[in-house]
């Protein structure tokens, strides 16, 4: 039997290119093994980003790419997905517990800044990372409520100092919603609120986080700061809607980021388009187009155009958001396909060299 030709495999592995970065999996640095056993071919990929909802598509056409080399009978494709630690903007040491922070913020209240918040994070999930989220909003934390957690909830004290996180639908989640009762205000100064923000993220016993989301309190003040100073951020998406006013607050958040070094890896536009519940006719009622504008003007990408349809908001005010209430319907897709373009943008950041290598023990034994 003839043999395979080696280059021939390489080409038809190359054949197929990542549909949210634009390269093949060569470049990616995904391919870690192509091994030919008679007529039969063994390839191993390990992806840099969470991306199991395009796993299955993503075999399919290597194996059929690969099926068309001469001599090749059969087709083994192992997939795997691995997430780096990436470095921040500051070089700061990073969480205990957590790879990466990914920060969803807004210009201005009532954009479904949360909202996004929760549907990404359980997206990431879904996609197979290890997730976490805190909700950085003190004086007005909502999280709990949209992830379903009973009132009264209080997180179990670890050592005496850590929070153990509340673990629901898949992830790990914290929030001063968990440690002050529904009906009572904080009512606190920045200075106090900026360490409170500072114990919920580094006082949390976070398990193996590939991400972890913070839902950060609209505007650009002192919780921001003391985020970009003092927590190691990895990059950020901004919420906005399509009316002018919402366009003009999204773009002080951006610049804010951009201010202190931290990526905008994109903007999600909610409240796009209404769709009637009775008819399914859509309408942009809030105008059309301006996270376009907000994303071309400032060189970054408009991740996803959500609807503004009453079952979101239901689902999320239930304690079940869209991508755990209907995962298979076309807004939890949406979600899904945002965390994947979220993920692929983090992944192609610089790793942090402090992670790059195992730590080597030298003994004189």
């Amino acid at each position: 039997m003839s043999a395979i030709d080696k280059q021939s495999l390489e080409d038809a592995i190359n054949n197929y290119s990542d549909p949210y970065l634009n390269k093949n999996l060569h470049q990616l640095g995904a391919v870690k093994s192509l091994v030919c056993e008679g007529s039969k071919v063994v390839l191993t990929i390990q992806m840099p980003y969470v991306c199991e909802g395009i796993i299955g598509g993503m075999r399919q056409i290597l194996e059929t790419n690969l099926e068309f080399v001469e001599n090749v009978e059969s087709v083994e494709i192992n997939i795997g997905q691995k997430v780096a630690v990436h470095q921040n903007q500051n070089d700061l040491k990073s969480i205990d517990g957590v790879k990466n922070v990914i920060a969803v913020a807004s210009g201005k209240g009532g954009v479904g800044k949360s909202t996004s918040a929760v549907n990404l994070a359980l997206a990431l999930s879904q996609e197979g990372a290890n997730v976490g989220i805190v909700d950085a909003d003190i004086y007005g934390p909502s999280i709990g409520i949209m992830l379903g957690t009973p009132e009264g909830t209080r997180p179990e004290i670890e050592d005496g100092k850590f929070f153990v996180p509340h673990k629901v639908h898949g992830i790990q989640a914290m929030s001063m919603a968990l440690l002050a009762d529904d009906n009572t205000p904080v009512v606190w100064r920045g200075p106090k609120v900026s360490g409170a923000l500072l114990q919920l993220v580094n006082q949390t016993k976070w398990n193996n986080l590939d991400y972890l989301i913070v839902d950060m309190p609209p505007g650009t003040g002192d919780i921001q700061l003391t985020l970009a100073q003092r927590v190691p951020v990895t990059g950020s998406v901004v919420v906005t809607t399509p009316q002018d006013i919402a366009l003009l607050d999204c773009k002080k958040g951006i610049e804010m980021f951009r201010k202190v070094n931290i990526p905008v890896f994109g903007v999600i536009e909610n409240m796009s388009v209404h769709i009637c519940s009775h008819c399914g006719s859509h309408e942009p009622i809030f105008g059309e187009g301006g996270g376009s504008r907000i994303a071309k003007e400032y060189s970054t990408e408009v991740l996803g155009e959500m609807p503004l349809h009453k079952t979101i908001r239901e689902q999320t005010d239930s304690g079940r958001p869209t991508v755990v209430a209907e995962p298979d319907s076309e807004i939890a897709l949406l979600y899904r396909d945002i965390a994947r373009k979220v993920a692929a943008r983090l992944s192609q950041q610089d790793e942090d060299p402090r992670h790059a290598f195992p730590n080597i023990a030298v003994s004189s034994d």
